[in-house]
């Protein structure tokens, strides 16, 4: 079952709701079903504050960051 993030139409109270797609689900606070679906934002994996990891540094190559540039690749070997 999917997480979907709700706004209530008529109290604003805003929630997150494990439903099932046949389900209609109400407000928490107010019980209405005046409901808008709110868009969802994902989380990603990420570098650590502060730090780049590897791959990610790309310099003047553009794959691997090595500083001869193209052609000197450190991954092409």
């Amino acid at each position: 079952m999917p997480i979907y993030e709700y706004a209530c139409q008529d109290c604003h109270h805003e929630f997150e709701a494990l439903t099932r797609t046949s389900v209609q689900p109400e407000c928490p606070k107010c019980h209405s079903v005046q409901l808008a679906k709110k868009l969802s934002v994902f989380a990603t994996a990420g570098a650590a504050e502060g730090k780049v990891p590897e791959m990610a540094a790309a310099g003047p190559c553009g794959s691997c960051g090595h500083p001869a540039g193209p052609g000197a690749c450190a991954w092409q070997q």
